[in-house]
C-alpha cells in the first residue's frame, strides 16, 4: 500500500482557518454523543470524518486551557476510532505506549467531562489510569514496556482458553527502547491474538534518531504473498524430493526481491506478520487493515504512517516537538501563554554550554528529550558532542562508560525517573569501573501534574547505595552552575546533579562554608540544626523562622553534596540537641538515612528527625498541593520540630 501525501488530506481541524475552508461544518453534539465505545461503532463511515475533526477541536481547546500532550494525539486520532471500532474494548485489552496518547481514547470511554481539568485535582489524569476507566490497563508511562505487558497478557488469555485480543499502540520512539526488541522475540514465538499497532511518526519528543528509525519508515510488505507462499510450501511439500528444494529456491528468491525492494529483515526474521504502511490519518483504511490484522489470529503488526501534531497548524510546523507537551496556549492564534521566570533546565542548559566551550573533552547525552533535560543547547552549538540515543536510559547509560573510557568527560541528561531504568549500568558499567560520568536529573522530586511514574522521588534513595557515587543537590541557580563545574571535574567516579522542575527560587547566599557545607542560618542557641536538602533549603529557612519565633535556636546548612554525607556535618551536629533534615526524596534510604547512619558511626548521639516523602504512589496533583497533603511545608516541618525540642526539654526520649 502506498501511503498518500498527509499534505493532501481533507481538513482536519476546523482551528486551523487555512485548512477549513473546504471542509464541512462539524455537526454540534456528535462527540457529545460518544460515551463508550458502543456509540462509535453505529456511526456511519460518512460521519468518522466529522467526528475526527470534533475531537481535534475539542483537544485544542482544553489543552490550551490546562497544558498537556497535544501533539502525541491529535495525531492518533483516525488510528484511535479504527481501534474502537474494530476491536471490544474493555473485553479486548488497549494498552499504549507510551500513555500520552490516549486522550482520544479517554474521550471515546466516556470521560470527555473531565477534561476541564485535565492534569489537575478532581479532572483526568495525563495517562491511562486503571482509576479512571475498566477501559485503561497499564499506567506506568515510562516507554517500550507495553509490548512486555501485551506478550504476558495475551499468553494469560491463551492459557485460560480465553477469546480476546490485545492491542499494543507502539509510538513515539518507544521501538528506540531495548524493551520492545526483547518482547518482539517472544511474542514471534506465539500464535496468540496480539496486535501491534506501530504508530510510525518519525519522532519521540523530537524526530527519533538512528539506523531504526530510516529503516521502520521504508518498510514495506504485502501479507498477501505471505498467504501465497504457505500455499506453495504446502503444495511442493506433498511432492517427494522435488518439493522442498523448489521451495527453499522460491523462497530465497522471494527474500531477495523483498530485500531489494523493500527492506524488512527485522520483522520478517522474526517470524511476525506485517501490514502497511497504512495512512494513519484515513480511518477507513486504517480500519480494513486492523480486521484482517484481527482475522489473523496470531501476532501481527500493522504499520501506520501518521504526523504529529495533524491538523493544527502550530503544531504540525514546530520542528523541535510538535507541541508535544505544551502549556497553557492561546487556541487561535498558538501562542503559549509563558512565564518570564527563569526555569532550572535553562540554568543547566547555559552552563553546561559555557562548560563545554572551556573543556572540549565534554560531551552531552540524552534519551530522546534534547529539549526538556536543555541538552538542546549544547547540540546547537557541538552538535559532533551531543548523542540523542533514543529512548534507551539503560543505553544510555553505557555508551557513556564507553566515552569516558575513551577519555570523555559525558554529561547524561534525564528526568530523574527515568534514570530508575539504568539502575544497573550505573552501579555496575559505570561506578565499579570508577568512571567519570555526570548524571543530571531533571525533574527531581514530587513534580506535579504528570503523576507518581513521573514523580523524580527515588533517586537518592536508589542510588545512593552505588560505591563511589556522589550526589550534587543545588539549591538555586549560582549553586547549580558551581555544582555543576564540581560535578564534571570530579575524574575518579560517577556524580549525580539533581534539581527540580520548574522556576528557580532566587539566589540564597551563605553566611559561610564549613568544608563542603554552606551555612544559611545561625543562632546563638544551638537547638535545632536544620538540613535543606537542595530546592528545600527555603523550606527549612522558613521553617527555621517559625522555630525560632517559638524561643528555639536553628541552624540551618545546606549540604550541597549529600551523599556521601560530609564529614564537617556530623560535628556541627555534636553541637545542638537536634537534627532534621527535610527532603525532596524518598525517607527509606534517603538523605534522612544517611545522615543518620554517619552520626551512629561517628559516635554522635544527637537525635534526629528527618522529613521526606514516604513510600508509596502518590496521587497526581500540583507539586503544591502534594508536598502539603505529605506534611512537607515550613509550617509542617515547623510545628514537628517544635513540639519534638519541647518533647527533648521535658526529658522525653522520643523525638
Amino acid at each position: 500500500m502506498t501511503v498518500r501525501s498527509l499534505k493532501s488530506r481533507p481538513c482536519a481541524s476546523r482551528i486551523d482557518s487555512c485548512l477549513m475552508s473546504d471542509s464541512p461544518s462539524t455537526p454540534a453534539g456528535l462527540l457529545s454523543s460518544i460515551t463508550s465505545p458502543g456509540d462509535l461503532k453505529r456511526l456511519s463511515a460518512e460521519q468518522l470524518p466529522l467526528l475526527a475533526a470534533e475531537i481535534r477541536d475539542f483537544l485544542v481547546a482544553k489543552v490550551a486551557r490546562t497544558g498537556g500532550h497535544l501533539g502525541p494525539n491529535l495525531g492518533v486520532v483516525e488510528t484511535t476510532l479504527a481501534m474502537h471500532r474494530v476491536f471490544d474494548s474493555p473485553r479486548d485489552k488497549i494498552l499504549f505506549d507510551t500513555g500520552h496518547q490516549a486522550y482520544v481514547h479517554k474521550m471515546l470511554t466516556g470521560r470527555q467531562d473531565g477534561f476541564d481539568l485535565l492534569r489537575q485535582r478532581g479532572g483526568l489524569t495525563g495517562y491511562p489510569n486503571q482509576a479512571e476507566s475498566e477501559h485503561d490497563l497499564i499506567e506506568n508511562s515510562h516507554a517500550s514496556t507495553a509490548l512486555s505487558y501485551a506478550d504476558g497478557l495475551a499468553k494469560a488469555f491463551a492459557l485460560r482458553g480465553e477469546d480476546r485480543h490485545v492491542v499494543a499502540v507502539v509510538g513515539d520512539g518507544a521501538l528506540t527502547g531495548g524493551m520492545c526488541w526483547e518482547a518482539l522475540n517472544n511474542i514471534a514465538a506465539t500464535k496468540n491474538r496480539l496486535v501491534i499497532v506501530v504508530n510510525d511518526n518519525g519522532r519521540s519528543y523530537a524526530p527519533t534518531i538512528g539506523g531504526l528509525a530510516d529503516h521502520l519508515s521504508t518498510l514495506r510488505l504485502n501479507p498477501g504473498y505471505e498467504k501465497v507462499l504457505d500455499l506453495v510450501k504446502d503444495a511442493l511439500g506433498q511432492t517427494p524430493l522435488v518439493g522442498k528444494p523448489v521451495f527453499e529456491v522460491l523462497h530465497a528468491v522471494k527474500k531477495g526481491i523483498k530485500d531489494a525492494v523493500s527492506p524488512q529483515p527485522m520483522f520478517e526474521d522474526l517470524g511476525l506478520k506485517y501490514i502497511g504502511p497504512v495512512d494513519g490519518h484515513d480511518e477507513q483504511a486504517m480500519e480494513s487493515a486492523l480486521r484482517r490484522a484481527k482475522g489473523f489470529n496470531a501476532p501481527v503488526i500493522v504499520h501506520a504512517v501518521t504526523r504529529k501534531g495533524y491538523g493544527y497548524r502550530p503544531a504540525e510546523s514546530d520542528e523541535a516537538d510538535c507541541w508535544h507537551s505544551p502549556s497553557a496556549f492561546d487556541a487561535e492564534t498558538g501562542k503559549l501563554v509563558t512565564s518570564s521566570a527563569l526555569k532550572w533546565t535553562k540554568v543547566f542548559a547555559e552552563e553546561l554550554v559555557a562548560i563545554a566551550d572551556e573543556r572540549p573533552d565534554v560531551v552531552g547525552i540524552t534519551a530522546a528529550m534534547a529539549e526538556p533535560t536543555g541538552i538542546a543547547a549544547l547540540a546547537k552549538k557541538y552538535p559532533e558532542r551531543t548523542y540523542d540515543v533514543g529512548i534507551a536510559e539503560q543505553h544510555a547509560a553505557t555508551s557513556a562508560a564507553g566515552l569516558a573510557m575513551g577519555g570523555l568527560h559525558p554529561v547524561v541528561a534525564v528526568y530523574a525517573t527515568f534514570l530508575n531504568r539504568a539502575f544497573d549500568q550505573v552501579l555496575l558499567d559505570v561506578a565499579m569501573h570508577k568512571l567519570p560520568v555526570t548524571f543530571v536529573l531533571d525533574r527531581a522530586g514530587i513534580t506535579g501534574p504528570d503523576g507518581p511514574s513521573h514523580y523524580g522521588m527515588w533517586d537518592m534513595s536508589v542510588f545512593g547505595v552505588v560505591p563511589g557515587l556522589r550526589i550534587a543537590a543545588p539549591r538555586d541557580a549560582a549553586t547549580l552552575r558551581e555544582e555543576l563545574r564540581e560535578a564534571v571535574a570530579v575524574e575518579d567516579g560517577p556524580t549525580i546533579v539533581r534539581f527540580p522542575t520548574g522556576a528557580v527560587p532566587a539566589d540564597t547566599p551563605a553566611l559561610r562554608r564549613i568544608g563542603q557545607i554552606d551555612v544559611l542560618r545561625e543562632d546563638e542557641r544551638k537547638d535545632v540544626l536544620l538540613v535543606g536538602v537542595g530546592s528545600f533549603a527555603g523550606l527549612a529557612l522558613d521553617a527555621a523562622e517559625r522555630i525560632a519565633e517559638q524561643g528555639y535556636g536553628v541552624t540551618v546548612v545546606d549540604p550541597r553534596w549529600v551523599r556521601p554525607v560530609p564529614i564537617e556535618l556530623t560535628g556541627l551536629a555534636a553541637q545542638h540537641r537536634l537534627v532534621v533534615t527535610v527532603e525532596d526524596g524518598v525517607r527509606a534510604g534517603g538523605v534522612g538515612d544517611a545522615v543518620a547512619s554517619a552520626l551512629r558511626d561517628a559516635g554522635v548521639a544527637t537525635p534526629l528527625r528527618d522529613f521526606g516523602v514516604p513510600v508509596g504512589f502518590h496521587p497526581f496533583g500540583t507539586r503544591a498541593q502534594i508536598l502539603g497533603d505529605l506534611g512537607l511545608t515550613a509550617q509542617d516541618v515547623a510545628r514537628e520540630v517544635t513540639a519534638a525540642v519541647s518533647r527533648l526539654e521535658s526529658g522525653e526520649v522520643r523525638v
